[in-house]
């Protein structure tokens, strides 16, 4: 049973109470929902709705046509190694003659633990000095690159737990403990999380569009939220306490910490609807552009805006206008499009709606009479149609198309059913049609963000598995390598030759930078 954080302070019979009772109360509380369930069985009610996924973004797919692309194919196997060939001789009987070899591969791992003590010369020079022989290449501590690599494929990509990763090295033979296995982790990877902020703003500033989504995370016993940005170049995970807008717009500024006051903060500001007297005291001020939280914070009290008790709230309307400012300043997300799934902290921008979650809206509406379900059934009939026509668009755009599309979609959403629930729900989605259409505009963005919740389906694994992170650095390293990772996948290359590249594993190929590669995906020659 995973030990809460809250009493790894106490004495250990109090904690060992705790733990009994805690795990009685588990036991409680499953057998009184198997109960629930039972009671619900025998009165004839139903119990827990089991929601399936609506399964669109499959129906709608382009199948290619005939028999042989129906029939499923085991791929070529490509090796990543070279082949050594090692003769197996047989035992024949005299007179027998000699035909040839018959191949067969074999792939074979081969795990095993050196020891190596560096001996290294010392010289004293004529002058008095003492030259110390210098180590290898990678070596840093007394753990080798190679084992430095193991360690981080297993905890970052196989998501193996630190105490399992401890046992398996032992296992192997290595000696080392947990506190120098964590050391391992997170001391020393100040290169590894410069090459994770990278990759975030080569990616702003090449994309033509990215997709946002968030999750839950604990850090320090307190739970918080992962946010995940990216397309089909790169990822980036950012842990924080906060999901606000104000959270969001400071992520997007991929480490840079200043304020900015410039045309795009001061047409932010007019579209949220700030009072026009507080966007003339900071467009007249000459100070424009400031460092940090505490020179902008003062800025806002100097001018008496932090004094202001008015709605909109001056003071969180700004600082997002002067977020927005700075990120636009340093050249990201200039014509880029944000692909969310409505959740309001993510309209920032150019924004586009996901069309998995609206028509999930749909997909997931009670209901309790039969015309009720053929309603629902048909309007979902209708959105998997203009879906597979929005997917159809995107592939070849023609300028026509488009108001047909646009008409087609008000004659779905702005029809009455009869059924109010429905008929509320087509009108919210209505509302959000420039946002959904986006599309029409913009046909390279996707339609849906699946992109994003498949990356961030490894910190909902990790989350599970792990009670969190204790440390500010354990909590960046983890959301810099998932990104690294995923960064990695999506570029073509394996995680395990980018890490022996970085470390300098002897006989590994060289791997870019991946801000590198990122920039020459989005501007190719």
């Amino acid at each position: 049973m995973v030990v809460p954080p809250e009493i790894d302070g106490l004495p250990p019979e109090l904690k060992q109470f705790i733990l009994i009772l805690l795990a009685e109360n588990a036991e409680l509380k499953r057998q009184n929902a198997e109960l629930r369930e039972e009671i619900a069985r025998l009165k004839g009610l139903k119990g827990r709705p089991q929601i399936k996924p609506s399964g669109m973004e499959d129906a709608t797919a382009a199948k290619p046509g005939g028999k042989v692309a129906d029939r499923r194919r085991r791929g070529k196997i490509t090796r990543r190694v070279s082949v050594e060939d090692q003769i197996v001789k047989a035992e024949v009987p005299p007179g027998s003659r000699f035909k040839g070899y018959e191949d067969f591969a074999v792939q074979e791992l081969e795990l095993r633990v050196r020891a190596i003590r560096y001996r290294r010369e010392r010289w004293l020079t004529p002058d008095g000095r003492t030259v110390i022989a210098p180590l290898p290449p990678g070596v840093r501590g007394h753990f080798g690159p190679e084992l430095r690599r193991f360690v981080l494929v297993q905890y970052h990509q196989g998501q193996v737990t630190v105490p399992r990763l401890v046992a398996q090295l032992e296992a192997i033979g290595v000696t080392i403990s947990k506190r120098q296995l964590v050391r391992l982790l997170i001391a020393g990877q100040d290169e590894f999380l410069a090459e994770a902020r990278d990759v975030l703003r080569a990616g702003l500033r090449t994309a033509g569009w990215v997709s946002v989504d968030d999750t839950g995370a604990r850090h320090k016993g307190v739970n918080g939220f992962c946010t995940q940005i990216g397309n089909d170049s790169f990822a980036w995970f950012g842990t924080t306490q906060s999901k606000s807008r104000l959270n969001f717009l400071d992520l997007l500024r991929a480490g840079y910490t200043d304020y900015v006051v410039n045309d795009a903060a001061l047409r932010y500001m007019r579209e949220r609807a700030l009072s026009g007297s507080v966007i003339a005291r900071l467009a007249e001020h000459p100070d424009r552009q400031f460092a940090d939280p505490q020179a902008w914070q003062a800025h806002l009290e100097r001018l008496g805006i932090t004094a202001l008790s008015v709605t909109p709230n001056p003071v969180q309307i700004a600082t997002e206008a002067a977020l927005w400012g700075s990120i636009q300043s340093h050249e990201f997300l200039r014509d880029s499009v944000i692909v969310s799934d409505d959740a309001g902290q993510f309209a920032v921008g150019q924004h586009a709606l996901c069309w998995i979650h609206a028509e999930r809206l749909v997909h997931k509406l009670d209901t309790f009479t039969d015309d009720q379900r053929a309603a629902q059934q048909h309007v979902r009939s209708l959105i998997w149609q203009f879906y597979a026509d929005l997917k159809d668009y995107c592939r070849t755009p023609t300028p026509w198309r488009r108001p047909h599309l646009s008409e087609r979609f008000d004659y779905i959403f702005g029809r009455h059913t009869g059924f109010v629930t429905l008929d509320r729900l087509l009108r919210r989605l209505q509302a959000n049609k420039a946002e959904l259409l986006t599309v029409l505009d913009h046909p390279d963005i996707p339609l849906h963000t699946n992109g994003s919740e498949n990356d961030i389906r490894s910190q909902v694994t990790r989350r599970k598995v792990s009670s969190g992170t204790r440390s500010d650095l354990g909590r960046d390293c983890r959301d810099a390598f998932l990104g690294l990772t995923k960064t990695c996948t999506k570029l073509g290359i394996a995680f395990w030759n980018y890490l022996g590249s970085r470390l300098s594993v002897p006989d590994q190929p060289i791997v870019p930078a991946l801000p590198d590669l990122i920039r020459a995906r989005g501007h190719p020659a």
